[in-house]
């Protein structure tokens, strides 16, 4: 598949689009299921995965963690705000170390032709500073790391029907 593409859609936001072989409704349990979670979200090597809870419920709230060889932790922390299975899920988010510049509007949708998932994730960022900080910072590079481990996973389930 595809590797991820970028664009700054307005001055607050920035928007991902990744395409997956597999359906919305895997990609979809993938983003809300903590055992799939857990599968492909590990963060960069070195780090590993230790907190990983999902409330999945609008107003529900979800906590992952992760922490380097040395120590160091990244956590953040988001509210569900809308859950439309299997097309659109929208959450805040909010960094423990805040280098977004407050909390983040972060809407997922996932459409899917013949068997092909496309996810268009866009990030709402409290002012175009955060937002060009974050496109600078190197977050894409790290974000198609983890959508390619993403890609992997979903390789290798098992065919299921499309919903």
């Amino acid at each position: 598949m595809s590797a991820l593409t970028v664009t700054l859609p307005s001055d607050r936001e920035l928007s991902v689009t990744r395409a997956f072989a597999a359906p919305r409704s895997l990609v979809f349990d993938c983003w809300t299921k903590q055992d799939l979670v857990k599968q492909w979200l590990s963060g960069p090597p070195g780090w590993s995965f230790v907190t990983c809870t999902i409330d999945l419920k609008v107003g529900g709230q979800y906590r992952f963690v992760w922490k380097d060889q040395g120590g160091n932790t990244l956590g953040l922390t988001g509210i569900f705000r809308e859950i439309a299975r299997p097309g659109r899920l929208v959450s805040t988010e909010l960094f423990d170390q805040d280098w977004t510049g407050g909390e983040t509007r972060v809407t997922i949708e996932l459409t899917e032709t013949v068997g092909v998932t496309t996810m268009k994730q866009t990030i709402f960022y409290s002012s175009k500073a955060a937002r060009d900080g974050a496109a600078g910072s190197g977050m894409t590079q790290g974000m198609e790391m983890g959508f390619q481990k993403l890609a992997e996973f979903l390789a290798k389930q098992p065919a299921a029907p499309s919903l």
